[in-house]
């Protein structure tokens, strides 16, 4: 926690906090260390991504203040899937897919949350959602809400003009009826979630002082969890995933390091644990300083998910291909290799499927493109001749090829 300041004030001057129902309370909650809050995530995948990334620092924070986080899994939620900041409806997953993606959820979490008895815990709300009745439940919970209300909400509205599924439009109960139970069962007194989920998590408030009466005392409150929308996270290749077998380290660092000029400040204030003070003094630098400011930002969140070495690793190779642009110091640089089978029967592979080999480019056609604009370089020297070739004695030490100014990989042959 920053010296000289409560949890509340930090979280504050970091630029997270967006809206609360109960500003008081859940400022002297928090600051007491007495929270016992939640955050949900849905298992949509088998790894957590950035999205996620900043609701996992914020359970940290707080958790590190004495503050109990649960960590929500949507067993049950995810069997139909949140149409928050979506256009179209989710594709359906199996049961035993949803199953797997928890598991995997909890061992990434593990590195940032302190999981055990009196810390935080992993709750999953398949447990009371799959096997509910549907009528006993409409019964118990549909009076509670009202669809005018329901129908206002930012989360619906977005969807109406495509076409919003009945099975959609029940997530704000089941969502809600998450906190109710959280609440009863678990003692939870706090919601957290990102912008995109207040209507959900007024719906849980209010939820909880209907069934339960006005001593019954939820608190919400909503973060700046995302980055322009659905930007956050989001590359041309994809999204950016905390497993690094689906984003490596090297990629994940590059992520951070690419980040806009305008957000580099606000994504150290925000996500990192550096001091304040430090990142206040940064607000002075301009031009090429901003870029030492991407590479500590990068550096501190890549050291977060996967370690010092990682991060260490990640950097010296930002740094032979960016700084010294040394294509002789390429040890930690991406790796692609090649063999026999990569090569036509004369022994050579000629730059285009070199290309698509290094996954630089996703077919011929795009790789031939990018070579006649002039996109394309080999260890610093520009290729415009797609017929270029390269034997394996040219690419058994390795070779940097580069297209455009940030995708890049070295190709080695290796027997």
């Amino acid at each position: 926690m920053e010296q000289g300041m409560t949890i509340y004030d930090e979280l504050q001057a970091r630029g997270l906090l967006a809206q609360l129902t109960d500003e008081k309370e859940i400022k002297d909650l928090i600051n007491a260390g007495k929270a016992t809050f939640y955050i949900g995530f849905d298992p949509t995948a088998d790894s957590l991504h950035v999205g996620h990334f900043m609701a996992l620092l914020l359970m940290k924070r707080l958790q590190e203040a004495g503050n109990k986080p649960i960590a929500l899994v949507g067993g049950g939620t995810g069997m139909i899937g949140d149409p928050s900041g979506r256009s179209d409806m989710r594709k359906m997953m199996t049961i035993d897919m949803i199953d797997h993606n928890c598991e995997c959820f909890k061992k990434q979490m593990s590195r940032f949350i302190e999981f055990g008895e009196g810390k935080a815990q992993m709750v999953n709300n398949a447990d009371w959602l799959r096997n509910l009745n549907f009528l006993d439940f409409m019964r118990e919970i549909g009076p509670c809400f009202s669809v005018n209300d329901m129908l206002r909400a930012r989360c619906y509205v977005n969807r109406l003009e495509q076409g919003l599924s009945f099975l959609e439009f029940s997530y704000m109960l089941m969502q809600s009826y998450d906190f109710y139970k959280l609440y009863t069962d678990y003692g939870c007194n706090m919601q957290f979630g990102g912008d995109d989920q207040w209507s959900n998590m007024l719906g849980g408030t209010e939820l909880i002082r209907k069934k339960l009466g006005k001593d019954a005392y939820a608190m919400t409150i909503t973060l700046l969890l995302k980055h322009d929308g659905t930007k956050m996270g989001k590359t041309a290749g994809g999204a950016v995933w905390l497993d690094p077998d689906k984003t490596s380290p090297y990629d994940f660092y590059q992520y951070w390091r690419n980040v806009d000029d305008a957000d580099v400040l606000k994504f150290l204030r925000m996500m990192t644990f550096l001091p304040l003070a430090q990142i206040d003094e940064m607000d002075k630098w301009e031009g090429s300083q901003l870029n030492e400011a991407k590479s500590i930002l990068a550096y501190e969140l890549t050291t977060l998910v996967h370690g010092e070495d990682e991060a260490k690793k990640a950097k010296a190779g930002a740094q032979a291909l960016f700084g010294v642009a040394d294509p002789t110091n390429m040890e930690n640089v991406p790796e692609e290799a090649v063999t026999d089978d990569d090569f036509m029967e004369d022994g050579t592979m000629d730059i285009l499927a070199v290309l698509v080999k290094a996954g630089l480019e996703k077919s011929r056609s795009d790789a031939r493109r990018d070579v006649q604009g002039g996109g394309v370089t080999v260890d610093g020297e520009k290729i415009t001749d797609i017929k270029k070739s390269y034997a394996k004695d040219d690419l058994k030490d390795g070779i940097l090829v580069k297209r455009g100014k940030k995708n890049f990989k070295r190709v080695v042959y290796k027997a």
